[in-house]
């Protein structure tokens, strides 16, 4: 019985060490980055546990607010043809995955776009929400979110918007009338408004979920 006891000690005492290394004391640093928003045309940001908020540019540029530390950091790069990228990156052991969460305050991303410039926009992301404003986008849209909400108020389209979710609920309004788009629709383990399947669009309206609901509207401008 002694054994026994004396082994639970330590097991409590090693995951205690263990935790006190994870990462919760890890040091983050807030930054900026700006983009011209002039050059560039299209956005693809693919991040893990991070809430993303778009917003609208003050000054027509792109600027992108975020946190990083020496094991959670990002790869920022924009192209000559005018594709802005960033996708996560890290450098962690596996001690580092044993503990609490990053603090909230570090967990989110801002993204501030022209109003009408951008021909397409991909977001995803983990675990966090994907927040979009009224947005005019004159070509493609496409978020994903696993594990959290896709929310968006009068997202206005040239061609087609693809949305993705799983743990989460997808709503917001759409500017247009149902017979623009082309819809196709699936979800599992929830609820929609929209039909499976619908033709005679010309637009693309194209949605699924994973245990989440899907609500989505049409609305005038």
């Amino acid at each position: 019985m002694k054994k026994i006891i004396v082994l639970v000690l330590c097991l409590i005492l090693g995951s205690t060490l263990l935790a006190g290394c994870s990462g919760n004391g890890e040091s983050f640093t807030q930054k900026n980055y700006t983009a011209d928003g002039g050059q560039i045309k299209e956005i693809c940001i693919d991040v893990r546990d991070r809430q993303i908020e778009v917003a609208l540019s003050a000054d027509n540029q792109i600027h992108i607010e975020y946190s990083e530390s020496s094991k959670e950091y990002y790869d920022i790069s924009a192209s000559d043809s005018g594709v802005l990228t960033m996708t996560a990156a890290e450098n962690k052991q596996w001690t580092d995955y044993i503990g609490g969460k990053t603090a909230a305050s570090y967990r989110k991303l801002s993204l501030q776009v022209p109003e009408i410039l951008l021909t397409t926009l991909k977001l995803s992301t983990t675990n966090e929400d994907i927040l979009l404003p009224a947005l005019t986008v004159s070509g493609n849209v496409e978020l994903t979110s696993t594990g959290g909400n896709i929310n968006f108020e009068k997202l206005n389209v040239g061609n087609s918007i693809i949305i993705s979710a799983k743990n989460g609920d997808i709503s917001g309004t759409v500017i247009g009338s149902y017979d623009e788009y082309t819809i196709s629709c699936n979800v599992k383990k929830g609820e929609s408004n929209l039909p499976t399947e619908k033709s005679g669009g010309e637009k693309m309206l194209n949605v699924s979920n994973n245990n989440g609901d899907i609500a989505i509207e049409f609305v005038k401008e």
